[in-house]
């Protein structure tokens, strides 16, 4: 498209530059806008004492091109040692947390040899910020595979958090993530909370 645009103005096609450049910031608008993959995040009800429980699928999702946003400290979620486990397919989900309440979000992969890695941050209530463009957050937590045993703990193919509430409510985004580049994995999230 925009050689045909760049031929026309050097045949002279074109006589008023204004439009020219006019046809020009429309292509490069155009070529922003169509050549953005936003991931979508899906919208969840929460009830106080109750589990909800929703599937999902990382073929669905899409991958982040930096993993930078985790690992600064204003955000703080895992540390860039741990990026592997989060470079395949995420998607996302957004749910609300109200104060004086905990929030704990399991995500379990339906074949157990998938393995999957799960976060989610707190963020004010009028927000809606997907993890790249996150510059700082109330509180992030993440699960993922461990690399080495922990005493005492055995862990399963599920991956949990807990996120809490105290004088005031947030905005929770929730990221699924495929570790190891990871892009086709079906799995059911389970969020309760507690008030």
């Amino acid at each position: 498209m925009f050689f045909q645009v760049f031929t026309l103005i050097s045949k002279g096609d074109f006589f008023d530059m204004k439009l020219t450049i006019f046809l020009i910031m429309i292509l490069v608008f155009s070529v922003s806008v169509f050549g953005q993959n936003k991931p979508n995040i899906t919208a969840i009800k929460v009830e106080a004492n109750k589990t909800v429980t929703v599937e999902g699928s990382l073929q669905n999702g899409t991958k982040l091109s930096s993993l930078k946003w985790a690992s600064s400290s204003s955000i703080a979620c895992f540390p860039a040692t741990q990026n592997s486990k989060f470079t395949g397919n995420h998607i996302f989900f957004s749910t609300m947390i109200p104060s004086n309440s905990i929030m704990t979000i399991t995500v379990k992969p339906k074949d157990s040899s998938k393995n999957l890695s799960l976060y989610g941050y707190e963020i004010g209530v009028n927000k809606m910020i997907l993890p790249e463009d996150l510059a700082n957050a109330v509180s992030c937590e993440a699960d993922h595979k461990w690399d080495y045993p922990k005493k005492g703990k055995t862990q399963t193919e599920a991956r949990t958090i807990s996120l809490n509430a105290i004088k005031n409510p947030y905005n929770v985004i929730i990221g699924v993530a495929g570790a190891d580049g990871l892009t086709d994995a079906d799995f059911t999230l389970e969020i309760s909370l507690k008030q």
